[in-house]
């Protein structure tokens, strides 16, 4: 017997909203998928088109934690299959893949980039190329908690392209979930200095408001 199946007899699925039980191949149980919350469209968060599936609240936020605090595949992998099933036309096409960067510090500590694993479920889904060219500097200052202009002024100057990487004229930036947008729009601002032409974002949650 395989090992997958052995694991999920030993310690069955746990939802990662509610701690009940999830199918093997689902990372929420079907009464948490019911009050996922779905957006439609295209929004303008600062100045930027961003695309996300589904509002960040209940269940779609759980799964966000559990992709950034636990490094969990399977979290990863539904998140992309929403982005790729909802997406609008043209948004997933003829560009690659840039996930959002993590502080070094930070990424030490946690071991991965959660945007990283997200774009890679997304690039196996949809063919895209990735592009990891954008780098964290500056002090590792945490978002939460902050209002919207200090969210804003604090990533300012904080993101850069990498030294020597080459920079996709359409870049698709890639995160988690976006709320005030200011993280998104300091790496669309690098990446156009670097010479991108097009950039827009994806995201699996955003903040309902925007």
């Amino acid at each position: 017997m395989p090992l997958r199946p052995i694991a999920s007899l030993l310690a069955p699925p746990v939802c990662a909203g509610c701690g009940g039980h999830a199918g093997s191949a689902e990372p929420l149980c079907g009464a948490c998928r019911m009050e996922l919350r779905w957006l439609a469209g295209v929004a303008e968060v600062a100045g930027l088109r961003v695309f996300a599936p589904l509002a960040y609240e209940g269940s779609a936020r759980a799964l966000v934690r559990a992709l950034k605090f636990r490094g969990a595949t399977l979290a990863a992998e539904a998140m992309a299959a929403a982005i790729a099933a909802g997406a609008p036309g043209g948004m997933l096409e003829g560009g690659r893949l840039v996930p959002v960067p993590l502080h070094p510090r930070r990424l030490r500590r946690r071991g991965f980039n959660q945007a990283e694993r997200l774009a890679a479920a997304l690039s196996r889904r949809t063919g895209l190329e990735m592009a990891a060219c954008l780098r964290r500097t500056g002090p590792a200052r945490t978002q939460v908690g902050r209002h919207r202009d200090e969210r804003l002024a604090g990533t300012r100057g904080t993101v850069a392209v990498r030294p020597g990487a080459a920079v996709p004229e359409r870049a698709i930036l890639v995160d988690d979930v976006v709320t005030t947008g200011a993280t998104v729009a300091a790496c669309a601002a690098a990446l156009r200095t670097a010479g991108a032409l097009a950039v827009s974002a994806i995201a699996y949650a955003r903040t309902p408001a925007r």
